[in-house]
This record gives structure tokens, sequence and C-alpha cells, in this order.
């Protein structure tokens, strides 16, 4: 019994995720229809994207706030921009806005030595309101059938989207596993005073890692653009906190110093799936906000528990 529950926790992501897609066909015979797989992987994309940059930033000890309000900004940049610039023209500059905003909250976070919660906070509320102020409060409608088109699309069954999930995750795998940077940034999280006494640059690495969430922020509103059509200001409210949970439930530790790219991916499926779900059975959304709630406190709860396990070996 004693192997069993070692075993449970050590891979409880995975563990998870199978019992909710157990429990998902046995409460809805719609779950595993084509239509709402398909559905599922569609939702799945820009939170996945957000979730695999969030989670460099959380392997330091840091948390990130902004990724809501960078999306909104970036898809009212986009729908903006793209009468003028083309579709290549305004996703480069909506990428660089959310580099941007990322590379300031990163630089005051590493080098002026500002709480990662009250610079991504700051930095929430400004992308916030400079979106507010460059829509003048209004959603902006898109008329550009192949920036659209993609959003809706499929290749061999599966929707366009993904196939950027897909890429992304291939990228945080490598830089996670076979790059320096994805060795010292863990290195960061387990021992940032160690890891400073080494030599490293501490300070520049973790102010890369608000950049790449903040890019990763930006592919995320474009892609979540290209699939509503429209640039609104009120977009992503509340994202910041399901890409949080989604990188908690995959495992990894907000202290630092513990994640996986697999495990993050999975909690992104594990959150959308239990959507999904709620949604076939008619759950309303006020609902939905308690039974995520719950889920947070249990992926930190098993995690608190793996790590005692740990310990005491």
């Amino acid at each position: 019994m004693k192997k069993i529950y070692s075993f449970f926790l050590q891979h409880s992501t995975v563990m998870f995720f199978i019992i909710m897609l157990i429990v998902s066909a046995l409460l809805s015979d719609r779950f595993y229809s084509l239509e709402n797989i398909t559905n599922v992987l569609r939702q799945s994309v820009p939170l996945g994207i957000v979730s695999l940059g969030l989670l460099f930033v959380i392997l330091t000890g840091g948390i990130d706030l902004s990724v809501g309000s960078i999306m909104a900004l970036v898809s009212v940049i986009i729908a903006i921009y793209i009468p003028d610039y083309g579709i290549f023209g305004s996703t480069i500059i909506g990428i660089l806005c959310g580099a941007i905003i990322g590379g300031l909250a990163g630089g005051l976070i590493s080098y002026f030595k500002v709480a990662p919660f009250v610079a991504t906070l700051a930095m929430m509320t400004i992308a916030r309101g400079l979106g507010l102020i460059i829509s003048k409060g209004q959603p902006i409608f898109i008329d550009n059938d192949t920036f659209t088109d993609f959003g809706t699309g499929y290749f061999i069954g599966i929707p366009l989207p993904f196939y950027v999930l897909f890429i992304t995750f291939l990228g945080a795998l490598f830089v996670y596993k076979k790059t320096v940077f994805g060795r010292l940034v863990i290195s960061i999280g387990s021992n940032e005073t160690a890891t400073r006494f080494a030599g490293i640059q501490v300070e520049k690495h973790k102010f890369l890692v608000y950049v790449i969430s903040g890019i990763a922020c930006a592919v995320a509103g474009i892609l979540a653009t290209t699939r509503t059509g429209v640039g609104s200001p009120v977009f992503g409210i509340g994202f910041e906190l399901d890409a949080i949970a989604a990188v908690v439930v995959g495992g990894a530790s907000l202290s630092g110093g513990r994640g996986t790219v697999l495990n993050t991916l999975i909690g992104v499926f594990i959150l959308s799936i239990i959507s999904n779900l709620m949604n076939l059975l008619n759950i309303p959304g006020y609902h939905q906000q308690v039974v995520k709630g719950g889920i947070i406190i249990l992926a930190v709860l098993l995690e608190s528990l793996k790590t005692k396990q740990q310990l005491s070996k």
C-alpha cells in the first residue's frame, strides 16, 4: 500500500490526467466525440503557450500576474495594425510589445529588486490600461479572412493553432533539457545564493525568463485573436490564475527549482478537460471558478506531500 501511495505521489499529474479522462467519459457521452476533442485541443492552445512561458518564471521562484493583460494589449495592437502592416508586420509588433512589457517587469525584478508580485501586478495594470486607451474601451473587429481562417482552420483533422502549441512545447522542452540556460533557471530557483556565488549572472537570467513569458503571452494573444476575429481590451481577465493553476497542477513548485515542461502541458490539458466537462454538464461559470480553486489547493497539497516524502528518504 505504501508503494502504491508513493507511486501515485511521484506521478500525481499523470494519474490525475488519466482519472479525468475516465471520469469525463463516464459523466458525458459527448466528451469523446471528434467535435469535442478538437474543441478541447483548440481551447488549450492559448493557456498552453502562456503556461509554458510562465513555467520558466516559476522555476526561478518568481510569478507573473501580467499574462492576461499582455494578451489583451497584443490583441488590440494586432487589430489596429493589421490593416496597414498585414499579418506578418502586426504580428512582429505584437510580439515585440509582449517582449518589452515582460522585459520591463524582469528589469524591475532583477535589477531594482522589486518583488515579482508587485512588479508584474504593476505591468498587469499598465498593459490593461494601455489596451483600453488604445481601443477606447471598445472591441475592434478584424476584417482579414486569412488571419481568422487560421484560428478556425484544420490540418489533417487537428486545429491549426494546436500545431503552434506543439512547436512551442518542443522549443520549451529543448531549452529546459538541452541548454545551459534551462539548467541555470532551475539552479536559480533551487538556490539563488549558491548560483550567484558560482559566478552566474542571476539578474540576466531572471530578466530573460520574464521576456520569454511576455513573448509567450503575445503569441497566445495573437492565436486567441485569430479565433475570435476581435481585438478586445478586456480579453484574458483572470487568465493569469488559470496559467498559474496549470503550472502548479503540473507539479511545479511556487518556491522555484522544480517543475517540468511535459507535466506543465499535462496540467494545461487537465484544466481544459475540467472546463470542457463542466460546460458539457451545463455547470454555471461561477461554480467552475470554485472547482478550479479547489483543484489548485489539491495540487499544492499533493506537491507538499511529495516534498515531505522526498525529505524523509
